[in-house]
């Protein structure tokens, strides 16, 4: 997987567990002779210093002059999140657009969200352009990819957890009781919640709209929805 962007590139370079993982760094000429050394302060990472027109090949032209080329994002087991004390989980329904799944995974992990969990169908994963979107915050929390949504949600409702599905005809999300367990439901940008989905949520909650205004882009709206879980709860 390319990681671009010298937000990304930074916190790939200063953190150890990270910098296993890269195979190639790719730095600009110009960008090379500015950076902090204490970015390539490990000698033994393999860096090609190469000409602009080469990072505009492999990122068309939004790397800042610095890629990584680095091993496949790992998603967590699903079964690994039953071995910790978790109580707060963002879902995912099939969301379409990259930069909208890195701008949710950057607000889930500044809302203190323990794991992320989406289908492996319909979904867009986890690629260069979320990482980028989520200024790297995508390895600072667990992405878990499942096959079958619904029956994952089956398993969290027996470990205690409850069910908010953000919809168009639901109860205004500021007069909402959150659980001690809460799972966060955010559907498609353009269909919503899928209908099963929908059925097997316990709460339906929605953004009042004024002005005509029908809808909140997807990353928007979860943000709104995931700070007052965050509130209630405290």
């Amino acid at each position: 997987m390319l990681a671009y962007g010298r937000n990304v590139a930074e916190k790939i370079l200063k953190d150890e567990n990270l910098r296993k993982k890269v195979k190639t760094i790719f730095i600009e000429k110009n960008f090379f002779q500015k950076i902090d050394s204490v970015w390539l302060k490990n000698e033994k990472l393999p860096l090609k210093v190469v000409e602009k027109k080469e990072l505009d090949r492999l990122s068309n032209g939004k790397h800042q002059g610095i890629i990584i080329d680095m091993e496949d994002y790992q998603y967590t087991p699903i079964t690994d999140l039953f071995k910790e004390d978790i109580s707060f989980i963002l879902i995912l329904d099939h969301i379409e657009d990259p930069h909208n799944l890195g701008a949710m995974i950057r607000t889930a992990v500044a809302a203190g969200v323990d794991a992320i969990i989406m289908p492996s169908d319909r979904q867009v994963g986890v690629n260069a352009t979320v990482l980028k979107a989520s200024a790297g915050t995508l390895y600072d929390t667990k992405v878990v990819q499942v096959v079958n949504l619904n029956h994952t949600i089956e398993l969290l409702k027996k470990e205690g957890f409850w069910f908010y599905g953000a919809a168009m005809n639901g109860e205004d999300y500021r007069k909402v009781d959150y659980a001690s367990k809460v799972a966060l439901v955010i559907g498609n940008e353009g269909k919503g919640l899928s209908k099963l989905i929908t059925k097997n949520c316990d709460f339906l909650i929605s953004i009042p709209m004024k002005n005509n205004v029908e809808s909140l882009n997807a990353s928007v709206a979860c943000s709104l929805l995931l700070y007052e879980v965050v509130r209630n709860r405290k």
